[in-house]
């Protein structure tokens, strides 16, 4: 109990230390969700709205990588970050950019996965009268996405919530350098391994409270957008 204490006291103290570590983390995974739906979004349109034959290989590998193990993940950037490495000159090994890029990839299976499916839906929903206006494929998949953009939202919010609660790969590529690449996870982690509970119990607590903050805000979206399309 004592212990909980203290770390209430922490945050509502406004501890300076504990509120970094929270808005590098914020920082870095809010940008590898940006990033992420740059490049996931229009992957998983395109593959829910065009037929090739290696379409079923993709969609079944793309399923697959949502559980990619994240240590592996860090390691493959950490090899190609490394002096060694083709993108060592680029000096941002141990990095929140390194970081940035780890969680990236960690999330895009994600968000394409759960986009093909929204889109695929929608598409067969909007079929008929899309052909028959003669939309062509960017339009079709402009429209789509405009269309789910909400439903989109629990996409991105899965990628947020697999990219803030990521150790391995950040610890592997970040370094947890206290100051720098701090994340609230890594720091949970390794305060619990000191035995400094009041800190990692309340990184645990403000990590819980964005979750569920970032939760009632798309739930109170979508409850708008449905209250205005009746």
């Amino acid at each position: 109990m004592a212990d909980q204490a203290t770390a209430w006291q922490l945050i509502l103290n406004g501890d300076a230390a504990l509120f970094a570590i929270v808005r590098l983390s914020l920082l870095v995974s809010l940008s590898a969700v940006a990033l992420a739906a740059l490049i996931a979004m229009p992957l998983g349109a395109i593959l829910a709205l065009t037929h090739f034959p290696a379409r079923p290989v993709l969609v079944v590998l793309l399923n697959a990588l949502m559980g990619l193990p994240s240590v592996l993940v860090g390691l493959a950037v950490y090899l190609l970050l490394s002096r060694s490495g083709p993108l060592g000159e680029m000096g941002i090994l141990f990095t929140p950019s390194a970081m940035v890029i780890a969680q990236t990839i960690l999330i895009v299976p994600i968000i394409a996965a759960l986009t093909r499916q929204t889109i695929e839906d929608l598409w067969l929903e909007y079929r008929d009268e899309l052909t028959a206006m003669n939309v062509g494929p960017l339009g079709r998949m402009a429209a789509l996405l405009w269309d789910a953009r909400f439903s989109l939202m629990t996409a991105l919010l899965a990628g947020f919530g697999r990219a803030a609660a990521e150790v391995g790969a950040v610890m592997i590529v970040g370094g947890n350098i206290d100051g720098f690449t701090r994340t609230m996870t890594t720091a949970i982690a390794l305060e619990t391994s000191k035995g400094n509970l009041p800190l990692a119990m309340g990184l645990g607590l403000v990590l819980v409270v964005i979750v569920v903050a970032i939760n009632a805000a798309l739930w109170g979206t979508r409850a708008w957008a449905d209250r205005e399309a009746g």
